[in-house]
């Protein structure tokens, strides 16, 4: 919200109260409380009237702070809330001198000045960011003083300092520059594809490299001023009486995301299949059985490894999605299809979303039991956009959630294995809920409840470890329920790039797994596009080849197509054992698995405004190629690199420009890494233990990984180097080799060596084993 004019001035009909000083001090041992008046209270006829703002402190979890500011403290508290962690605030360290009251939680401090309000945030004592005089403020609209002053237009506002050289990321899968600086971005969900300001997941958090996060806890629209009305501050509003905000400390921004998702919800690790190649339909292509089956084959015999497929809107009857019924005039044996597919060993997707079309039988049946959405005068909430006369499911009503989730059990039954939980961003304002929810709050929060009621059917009846989705909208804690993809993209360099800026926004908001249509949604790309689109698909977290009104197997475009998917999707499965042990980290600490360089690379400059290329966990770099004539241009930060694809060793610490074909992209490995590969392979679902390579790269001084497999560990393993002794330790070690790449060993004890080029590769025997060997 922008309410100031210039520096001095407010904008005009605005009332704006500041605290001007602390009045009182409550202190409790986990909790402080201060009565901050907004006029200066010099005697006692100063407190007959006027505006005080109420400021609770208190920490609810370790290098956390909670700052609770109310002018009207006794409005009434309507759901929804995001469904927080809060197992009990810590005790404080609270001390008070010289009008200081400081307030300490672990490394994290909040000082504040009781005589000439404000507020600075500390770690070991050092500044972090500060609040000054009116940077917390209770704001109102066509203010004409307190005696003709009348409820609404009210809106609590809150500004925090940013230092030389701070910059902003998050804030959801936003597609504009990925550094915040200069953006005005309002929290507010939107169907507006990726080519503009509006966002399909919009989550009240931001992350500063200074090393501190700040969540901004209301569902409802929060606006955010970064650097914008006020250049060296970023503003965040909400309308209402009160403002509740969490600020982390890390001291490292990965640091910051471990404890924003201890407060919001880990990211779920989705199952090892799921991160194969998908195959779509498309969605208004024509297509029936037959056309399905030729899709699968046609991958099958071009040797394409395929692990899902995916139906989009069409595989039920126009007007009645979403209904759940196959449409019989093209899919007349639906179960008896479902298990041809699967009997191919191949998953199987459908689309949904949470509106009933008025032509659907079950539009009667949830209007006559009270399943959707109302209108305050009891109608049900109808309109006609995306189908005529569609409802909205209801998922504050418990009857309703179980009602749709029956619907999804059938198909479930039927051999159905996930589902694409599309849609559920144009919710109304005007609807009335079961609960009696706030409309205004439900719009951003309605996704969550969309999602959990299909993600915990799923839970139920495939298991916790199968459980995933493919989910276009989401608001804070909607990482829980992965994955989640770009939303509609145009099929051009442009909107590749733009859905890549929106991938990492996303992941640096607690989002630990992304997604989006290769070779783009609208439209048809040309043949070079979708090339380099596959390259970076099959590089990213989850890889769906799907489109609008044209197919997308790749034959569809040129047989180099089919080369290129083949190629790319059979090294996203060699790296399987990397990717998913990365996915398993990512779902035990927050750390998203596909991250920009700047949360990867904190300390490096010429790292923090970087938006295309990003690292795939913690030891890959990837830099898709954006332009026809094939040219990568990248950075590598300093230190030794390595090319998976070709095995150059290069220094670090420059950029790069170098001509790349089909066939290749720049993907690079950072010394003392070790990248688990598999050696033989079918589909995405191998076991890693059977098929197991160790390629360890660069080794300087030491490296060490863990391998998992069905989120249990497989193997683990550390080598270190010193002078030209490299040893290493190996447990789960039965049928695994370990490849040093460019590194000629001698005299090796503990397993069979094998010179193979530049490498030496040992093959390794027993499941514990040591080794050790001359380089």
């Amino acid at each position: 919200m922008k309410y100031h004019n210039g520096c001095w001035l407010f904008k005009e009909g605005i009332g704006c109260f500041s605290p001007q000083h602390v009045y009182e001090v409550r202190k409790g041992e986990r909790e402080v409380v201060l009565c901050a008046p907004t006029a200066r209270i010099i005697k006692k006829g100063d407190t007959l009237g006027g505006i005080n703002l109420t400021v609770r402190i208190s920490a609810p979890a370790p290098e956390v702070m909670r700052v609770q500011t109310y002018h009207y403290k006794g409005a009434l508290k309507k759901e929804p809330e995001f469904e927080l962690n809060l197992p009990g605030d810590q005790v404080l360290d609270v001390t008070e001198e010289d009008g200081m009251l400081t307030i300490r939680n672990g490394h994290l401090g909040l000082v504040i000045n009781t005589e000439h309000w404000s507020m600075t945030y500390e770690r070991d004592g050092k500044p972090l960011t500060r609040s000054g005089a009116r940077d917390l403020a209770y704001v109102k609209k066509d203010w004409k003083g307190l005696p003709y002053d009348r409820p609404g237009n009210a809106y609590m506002c809150q500004q925090l300092g940013l230092c030389v050289d701070e910059l902003i990321y998050g804030m959801g899968e936003r597609f504009t520059p990925l550094v915040k600086n200069g953006q005005s971005v309002s929290i507010w969900n939107e169907d507006g594809g990726t080519s503009t300001e509006q966002s399909y997941k919009n989550i009240p958090f931001y992350l500063s490299n200074r090393g501190y996060g700040v969540f901004v806890n209301h569902p409802e629209r929060v606006e955010f001023e970064v650097a914008t009305e006020q250049v060296s501050k970023v503003g965040f509003s909400v309308e209402g009486e009160s403002l509740d905000y969490f600020f982390f400390n890390g001291p490292s921004m990965k640091e910051v995301l471990e404890r924003y998702t201890d407060l919001t919800g880990k990211p779920a690790l989705p199952p090892q299949w799921s991160f194969g190649l998908w195959l779509s339909t498309s969605f208004t292509t024509d297509y029936d059985e037959k056309t399905v089956m030729s899709f699968i084959d046609g991958m099958r015999e071009r040797g394409i490894p395929l692990s899902v497929f995916h139906f989009d809107c069409c595989w039920m009857k126009e007007f009645h999605w979403t209904d759940f019924i196959w449409d019989e005039r093209v899919f007349p044996d639906p179960e008896g299809m479902l298990k041809r597919i699967k009997a191919k060993g191949i998953k199987i997707c459908v689309w949904i979303n949470s509106y009933i079309g008025q032509e659907s039988a079950l539009f009667d049946e949830g209007m006559e039991k009270g399943y959707f959405l109302k209108r305050p005068n009891g109608d049900v909430w109808q309109w006609d956009m995306w189908q005529p006369g569609l409802a909205i499911v209801d998922f504050t009503n418990p009857h309703a959630c179980r009602w749709y989730q029956e619907k999804l059990e059938m198909l479930l039954d039927m051999g159905v294995d996930c589902f694409k939980t599309d849609f559920g961003e144009r919710i109304p304002t005007d609807a009335v809920y079961y609960n009696g929810a706030d409309p205004v709050k439900m719009h951003n929060f309605y996704t969550y409840l969309y999602n959990k009621t299909v993600y915990e059917v799923l839970e139920k009846k495939r298991g916790k470890e199968e459980a995933v989705l493919f989910a276009r909208s989401a608001t804070a804690g909607g990482q829980k329920f992965p994955v989640h993809w770009g939303g509609d993209c145009w099929s051009d360099y442009e909107s590749m790039e733009e859905s890549l800026r929106g991938g990492l926004s996303l992941t640096s908001s607690g989002f630990g797994f992304w997604s989006h249509d290769i070779g783009g949604f609208e439209s048809t790309s040309t043949p070079d596009v979708y090339k380099r689109w596959a390259a970076f698909g099959l590089l990213s977290t989850h890889s769906r080849l799907h489109g609008s009104n044209s197919y997308r197997v790749p034959w569809a475009y040129d047989e180099e197509a089919v080369d290129v998917v083949r190629y790319f999707t059979k090294l996203k499965l060699e790296l399987m054992p990397y990717l998913y042990s990365q996915a398993v980290f990512t779902s035990r600490t927050g750390v998203p698995m596909m991250r920009s360089m700047a949360l990867e690379f904190e300390g490096d400059y010429n790292c923090r405004y970087l938006d295309k290329q990003y690292m795939q966990g913690e030891c890959l770099l990837a830099a898709p190629v954006f332009n026809k004539e094939g040219e990568a241009r990248y950075y590598l930060p300093e230190g030794t690199w390595v090319n998976y694809l070709t095995k150059e060793t290069v220094s670090g610490g420059r950029w790069r420009c170098e001509k790349q074909d089909y066939l290749s992209v720049p993907l690079w490995v950072r010394a003392d890494s070790v990248i688990a590969t598999g050696i033989a392979f079918e589909n995405a679902d191998y076991d890693f233990r059977e098929n197991m390579e160790l390629k360890v790269f660069a080794l300087e001084t030491k490296a060490e990984t863990i391998v998992y497999q069905a989120g249990q560990e497989l193997v683990k393993a550390a080598f270190e180097k010193e002078g030209q002794t490299v040893k290493g330790h190996v447990t789960g070690a039965e049928g695994c080799r370990v490849r040093l790449v460019n590194c000629i060993l001698a005299d090796v004890q503990g397993a069979e060596k094998e010179i193979q080029g530049s490498d030496t590769l040992l093959m390794l025997t027993g499941d514990d084993v040591t080794l050790i060997g001359k380089c």
